[in-house]
């Protein structure tokens, strides 16, 4: 199956998704309002989203913001297209699948997503397929069973799911390369562990900055820490929109 064509992010802020991963809508309100001048996507995770459910997305969306909804669906290829076609009625940006569900679990939320008839002027969300976390060592791996480079499992998730019909991958920005020759020129990959030469690893394995991950290829960069944390958090978000203007995108 073809991915769903999306277009490429054109500015710094459209690149940029601040990682929402607070507790409470009223401090992801705080945020929101604080970021929206500098982010393009805000993501929501499992904790929040279960916390308080779709009302984060409206108010994403009523701040004039899009939303990255990152749940990373895993499950039988039924219960992910009803959760795709869910997803559709949120008019959210991007959503996560898990690559390790499968072709056919990808197969058949992309495919949703073709069936649905959504509001008119309102694009069908990108599915993005997970490869491997950023925190997974290779280690870690060794424990699960896969043996092998990192990389090799990545390429090779990766390119099962762009087949499959997702417009893009989840993938440490050192992956990038490598995905890069294996996949098609129009595969979106988004981001995470993005950190400045100063900001703590915290549970990451593989960390680039954000001038870094533009310059090996990435669409969009997932920031969290770094900007939720710091003294200032929009003068930190607007650090990294000048570190990705001046990267030369390969």
């Amino acid at each position: 199956m073809l991915p769903i064509s999306h277009p490429m992010p054109s500015t710094p802020k459209e690149r940029l998704i601040f990682a929402l991963d607070v507790d409470d809508l009223d401090e992801a309100e705080q945020l929101v309002r604080l970021l929206a001048p500098h982010v393009g996507l805000f993501k929501v995770g499992p904790t929040l989203f279960t916390g308080v459910g779709p009302l984060v997305l409206d108010l994403i969306q009523g701040m004039g913001a899009g939303v990255f909804l990152d749940l990373k669906f895993h499950d039988i290829p039924a219960t992910v297209a009803a959760a795709a076609r869910a997803v559709g009625r949120q008019r959210v940006k991007m959503f996560t699948v898990h690559a390790l569900g499968g072709r056919r679990m990808i197969q058949n939320a992309a495919g949703e997503l073709v069936r649905m008839t959504l509001i008119p002027g309102v694009p069908p969300p990108l599915v993005l397929a997970v490869t491997l976390l950023t925190s997974h060592t290779q280690e870690e791996l060794g424990q699960l069973g896969l043996t092998g480079p990192l990389v090799e499992h990545s390429v090779r998730l990766a390119k099962g799911a762009i087949e499959a019909g997702a417009g893009g991958v989840v993938a440490s920005a050192l992956e990038l390369p490598q995905l890069r020759a294996a996949l098609p020129p129009s595969t979106i990959f988004v981001t995470p562990g993005i950190r400045g030469a100063r900001d703590p690893v915290g549970d990451q394995s593989r960390v680039v900055s954000a001038k870094e991950a533009i310059e090996l290829g990435a669409t969009y960069l997932v920031v969290g820490r770094p900007i939720r944390d710091a003294a200032d958090p929009a003068e930190a978000a607007q650090r990294i929109l000048e570190e990705i203007a001046e990267a030369k995108a390969p």
